[in-house]
């Protein structure tokens, strides 16, 4: 009798003990994987890699941050990276997003020619690349960028109207990118047919500094009274000629015309006396999601535009009031 009491009480412990092992059981499952990098379905985030020029160039900040809004929409983690206009250090950070096996790039390349390479070797990885803001060569699967030579176009149509068709003109020059290279010739076409000449033209590297030094030098090689108009190729350039011209004091000679619609650049033009008097006006924001769009179409096998274009507007100290900024 008292062995078939331990038996029955064996039989009820082994019971009980298989019944809280299924509750466990059935527990981690409905709570599904414990990795904070899956998804609902056991899937890895999704990550997207983003190259930028320079984050010490507001508008690349705030294309970080429209890029991270985007990823947000998307539950992907978002890594940005800034080259500080260093080929190099571009090219190493897309071979480090390529050994994470980020999901897509998004590549606002430091130089168009020059990193070629790396994007290859994304492209061998299976990695969709998305050029934002300029071309890129190497096999890009779309590029998504301002309308670059329409912004060149509007800055020589407008120091056309403001000189009346002639006068001298200086113009600060970029990093070797499509999108520089088009505005210069947005406005140098536009310019072409009129009686404005170019007296100098000189590389600004796309930042306040460069431009600084380079006007400086521009100024102490050409008279006061000599110059009528400068465009700068960005806003952090317009700012730094302006700075310059304000050192020599003669800010009541020339006027700049940049390019960005940076809140650096409307910051200045709506001060009394900024001689910033207009500035091409992108959206980087806008720009990134779209390319993030694009991305993930390309992802899922979709076919996509091989350009797309983002219109742009002049925005003068006229128009300041109307102009909503980024």
């Amino acid at each position: 009798m008292v062995n078939y009491v331990k038996t029955i009480g064996i039989l009820v412990l082994a019971f009980v003990i298989a019944t809280m092992t299924a509750c466990s059981g059935a527990s981690e499952s409905s709570n599904g994987s414990t990795d904070g990098n899956e998804g609902q379905k056991g899937n890895k985030q999704l990550t997207i890699g983003v190259a930028v020029g320079s984050l010490a160039n507001p508008f690349f900040v705030s294309m970080a941050k429209g890029a991270e809004e985007a990823g947000k929409e998307l539950g992907a983690e978002v890594l940005v990276e800034s080259a500080e206009y260093d080929l190099a250090k571009q090219a190493a950070q897309i071979e480090n997003f390529i050994t994470k096996k980020v999901d897509i790039i998004l590549l606002n390349a430091v130089d168009t020619k020059g990193i070629a390479a790396a994007v290859q070797q994304a492209k061998a990885a299976d990695i969709p690349v998305v050029a934002v803001d300029t071309n890129a060569e190497g096999g890009v699967d779309a590029t998504v960028t301002s309308d670059n030579y329409q912004a060149g176009k509007l800055a020589g149509e407008y120091v056309i109207e403001k000189l009346d068709g002639k006068g001298k003109i200086v113009i600060i020059d970029g990093p070797p990118v499509s999108a520089v290279s088009d505005r210069i010739q947005g406005f140098e076409d536009a310019i072409k047919d009129s009686e404005i000449k170019v007296i100098a033209k000189q590389n600004g590297e796309g930042n306040r500094e460069k431009a600084l030094t380079v006007m400086e030098s521009i100024l102490q090689a050409n008279s006061s009274g000599s110059i009528d108009a400068v465009f700068a190729i960005n806003d952090p350039e317009a700012i730094g000629v302006e700075i310059a011209q304000e050192q020599a004091n003669r800010k009541d000679e020339f006027f700049i015309v940049g390019v960005d619609g940076a809140p650096e650049a409307t910051e200045a033009m709506a001060k009394e006396g900024s001689t910033i008097a207009a500035t091409s006006a992108q959206s980087p924001s806008n720009m990134i999601k779209k390319a993030v769009e694009i991305g993930m179409k390309v992802k899922t096998g979709e076919k996509v535009e091989e350009l797309i274009k983002v219109p742009v507007e002049i925005v003068t100290q006229d128009t300041l009031d109307s102009y909503q900024g980024w």
